[in-house]
């Protein structure tokens, strides 16, 4: 039987500037730590280990590129965004995630409206950056660089951060501002605060 990816689904409103500087931040943080493990010992994030994508709740900008300021910050940070398409939220994607990241707590109580039993790998993407460091990394299962490996470490990991929030509701703070039309400095604030959590989720996804 294949082992799917680890599979995070990042979601905003429009799938313009959020979510998809998101996906992308963290499919570069996840392929620069296989970067540092002994060459012959790691696969590609599309080999299988990680997928990161994006949605909107809004949809109205189905089929749109990334929003440009969005797609310099990505560019600018080693990531690139070619190829990217906006699309609408649907169930089956929720569904599909093992790990959901909102940029916003309205956007937490959507997807669990449309999903109840997604309330457990649910958060905002604040939330979560916050909650990381109550993990113990060896607490994980260390199955190596593998599908499988990858995969358990990943499940364990949203199960341990679920547990360390105790059914607490996100702070006010969690929330990530909407850069849509407020220039780069706003973008380049947002997206260091997106780092600030999936750089260290990429960090215990694939162990050094």
């Amino acid at each position: 039987m294949t082992v799917p990816p680890f599979t995070v689904l990042h979601i905003c409103m429009g799938n313009i500037c959020r979510s998809p500087m998101a996906e992308r931040l963290l499919a570069l943080a996840v392929q620069q730590r296989l970067s540092r493990v002994p060459a012959g010992t790691a696969t590609t994030v599309a080999d299988g280990l990680v997928l990161s994508h994006s949605a909107g709740t809004g949809g109205w900008h189905d089929g749109e590129e990334m929003n440009p300021p969005a797609a310099r910050q990505v560019r600018a940070r080693g990531g690139d965004p070619t190829g990217f398409a906006a699309r609408k939220l649907l169930s089956e994607h929720i569904d599909a995630a093992d790990l959901v990241l909102t940029a916003t707590a309205d956007q937490q109580e959507y997807v669990v409206a449309l999903r109840a039993d997604a309330a457990g790998r649910t958060f905002v993407l604040g939330e979560f950056g916050r909650l990381l460091p109550a993990v113990d990394p060896a607490a994980l299962p260390d199955g190596g660089l593998t599908p499988d490996g990858v995969y358990a470490r990943g499940v364990a990991l949203v199960e341990a951060v679920d547990a360390a929030r105790r059914g607490a509701s996100a702070l006010p703070a969690d929330d990530l501002d909407d850069p849509w039309g407020r220039g780069d400095q706003t973008f380049s604030r947002v997206a260091d605060e997106i780092e600030e959590t999936i750089v260290p989720l990429a960090r215990l996804l694939i162990p050094s």
